[in-house]
């Protein structure tokens, strides 16, 4: 490293001394006719020379910090664009332009932004799979040619110590940058204020901490003004030039270059010194910055104490003073009384309504209250079908027929926002009992070209409502009192992958499950197998029957439904059945089920017998052996 770079290093490093930043890279390639289509870090191999002279035109407008383009240069963001297998070459080729621009007039920074999934315990990727995917990045950006890390636009604290930790284990030496980032009320995504986002990144050991991206400098100078006080940390910050309006169709950010330098004035003074931009700042907005602090004298702001050492994680931390013990399983409902003296449970599958009259469902569902059955099950649109919402369709028979309901609740269609506000909605109007699942796929259904959320996955979502059940939100503010909720997932005996959804059964019942409901079971040894492998978990299974109706039914069970495995046996007895009568085939399948219940009953601790097409006599024959 040069003695001017040697300088450089040092002034970052120094809490005293403030270093400018540079502003957008996706702003100007856009302005340069780059679609926003296109995967931008591609663009480091494609077109080089265009890269390049953006960091050139930052060193011109005086930037000491080059910010590599390698923001979304991880594994899984570029398999959107099926580019994954060129991490390496994307993310050397973007440091060595950086560098190239650079010379030693400016410190060159390895861009990292949010791996574009999430982590547990909302998310399916495992906090060391996240490291690595960091990891394998950060080499590559190191093997380039960088200075120092900065990890940019991070809204998950949970992400951000993971990226921390990769960019040590990769290369202790090297100076860390962390940055997340906050809306216009200030706080991240999942709740956390600035002062408390201060104390979890103070606790990964970055070196620098502070904000970027999404807001303008107003609000990002109102944040750091609540952070400058319980840390000792340099801070940075990094605005975007106001907030993105719409004009003529393009996103515009209306920003004026003095009003930025005029904010960045305003930012030392509250105790920013490492100072940028980010989306719509542009060299000439780096240019008026620099001109603009130039007469300032840097302050060192002080804290009573290191904010670092021995601090507990700012999740533990928070989810520590707001949790409260959850309400005992035997008070939630009668579904979880049942469950926890360990009595067999019965349960029927009963899809809502296609229309918006449920008086016919509520009719047949008024039998199972009469039969004496536990709880009616309620899919949330099963094979992605439109159907009337499954809290609705619950609340209704709660209410009318006054059995209790399991509600299903799948994660297609809401992101994580939307799925607690009906959480908590749903608890508000009386419903305990779920059942947490991922969803099936839009494609599926009659609507192939609906759009799919998939925010978070089963896991992730029984994360989620077990901290309610402890009166916690995501970001682990108090929602007063807690849910009450019965906490059930989905698990298949006969999947495909075993080692897997074994897996994934584990991650859910160290995620908070209570219960677990199994797919349609018409082999009952691989249900007693599967069983025997999750005894350790010491939650209760219960387990699916379907009354078969036709052979035609068998076999589309068989071919057409995600999870279902009909044995040739079965569907052999059907066929037979079927070549009778409508008649023989129906009374078939109830003896098929019943034989299912009578060899499970020991194994497992209640059934749900679905009702096919809404025929609840048909589920209820299943019970009278």
């Amino acid at each position: 490293m040069s003695a001017s770079r040697a300088e450089l290093t040092r002034r970052l490093l120094d809490p005293a001394q403030v270093v400018i930043a540079d502003g957008a890279m996706g702003t100007i390639l856009y302005a340069k006719g780059v679609f926003i289509n296109q995967c931008y870090d591609e663009l480091n191999v494609r077109q080089p020379d265009l890269v390049r002279g953006v960091h050139a035109e930052y060193v011109r407008a005086g930037a000491e910090l080059l910010e590599t383009n390698s923001f979304g240069a991880n594994r899984t963001k570029l398999q959107h664009y099926g580019l994954e297998g060129q991490v390496r070459e994307f993310n050397v080729a973007a440091a060595r332009l950086a560098r190239e621009a650079a010379l030693d007039q400016a410190l060159v920074a390895g861009a990292v932004g949010p791996l574009g999934v999430r982590i547990e315990p909302y998310g399916p990727t495992s906090r060391e799979e996240a490291q690595e995917l960091f990891a394998e990045q950060m080499r590559a950006l190191r093997e380039g040619g960088v200075d120092c890390f900065i990890l940019e636009t991070f809204s998950d604290l949970d992400e951000i110590a993971q990226a921390v930790k990769a960019a040590r284990s990769v290369d202790p030496a090297l100076p860390v940058i962390a940055q997340m980032t906050v809306g216009i009320d200030g706080v991240t995504s999942f709740g956390v204020p600035p002062e408390e986002v201060a104390e979890a990144l103070d606790a990964t050991g970055a070196d620098i901490i502070g904000l970027n991206c999404s807001v303008g400098p107003q609000t990002i100078l109102e944040a750091i003004e609540r952070m400058r006080p319980v840390t000792a940390k340099k801070i940075s910050a990094m605005p975007n030039a106001g907030m993105p309006r719409d004009v003529g169709g393009r996103a515009m950010y209306m920003a004026s270059p003095e009003y930025m330098a005029n904010y960045a004035r305003h930012l030392i003074q509250a105790g920013v010194h490492l100072v940028g931009g980010c989306c719509g700042t542009t060299p000439e907005h780096i240019r008026a910055m620099v001109d603009g602090v130039r007469p300032l004298v840097p302050r060192h702001a002080t804290v009573e104490g290191s904010a670092g050492g021995g601090r507990m994680s700012r999740v533990a931390a928070h989810h520590e003073s707001h949790a409260v013990p959850p309400v005992p399983l035997a008070e939630r409902s009668h579904w979880g009384a049942k469950l926890a003296a360990g009595e067999f449970v019965t349960s029927v599958e009963i899809v809502p309504p296609r229309g918006v009259d449920p008086s016919k469902m509520l009719a047949e569902v008024a039998k199972l209250k009469a039969a004496g059955v536990d709880a009616v099950n309620v899919p949330d649109g099963p094979r992605a079908q439109s159907r009337m919402s499954a809290i609705a369709t619950s609340v209704l028979i709660e209410q009318q027929c006054g059995i209790e309901t399991v509600t299903h609740y799948a994660c297609r269609d809401r992101n994580l926002l939307g799925m607690l506000s009906d959480l908590l909605g749903a608890s508000a109007l009386g419903l305990h009992n779920v059942l947490l699942v991922t969803g099936d796929p839009p494609k599926m259904g009659p609507y192939p070209d609906a759009t799919a959320v998939f925010d978070i996955d089963a896991i992730g979502l029984t994360n989620l409502v077990s901290r309610l059940n402890h009166g916690v939100d995501p970001g682990g503010n108090s929602i007063g009192a807690p849910t009450r909720y019965v906490i059930g997932v989905g698990v298949n005996p006969v999947a495909i992958d075993v080692e897997h959804e074994l897996k994934r059964f584990h991650w859910k019942v160290d995620a908070g499950a209570e219960f677990a409901v199994t797919q349609p079971v018409f082999d009952t040894e691989q249900l007693e197998s599967f069983v025997r492998r999750i005894e350790a978990s010491r939650i209760p299974v219960v387990a699916g029957i379907w009354p078969l109706v036709s052979a035609r039914n068998a076999e589309f069970l068989a071919n057409e439904v995600p999870g279902v495995t009909v044995p040739p046996a079965v569907i052999d007895r059907m066929r037979r059945a079927s070549e009778k009568s409508k008649e023989h085939a129906v009374a078939e399948g109830i003896a098929i089920a019943r034989e299912m219940l009578e060899r499970v009953r020991p194994v497992v601790h209640g059934v749900q017998v679905s009702a096919p097409f809404g025929k609840v006599e048909l589920a209820l024959d299943v019970f009278r052996a």
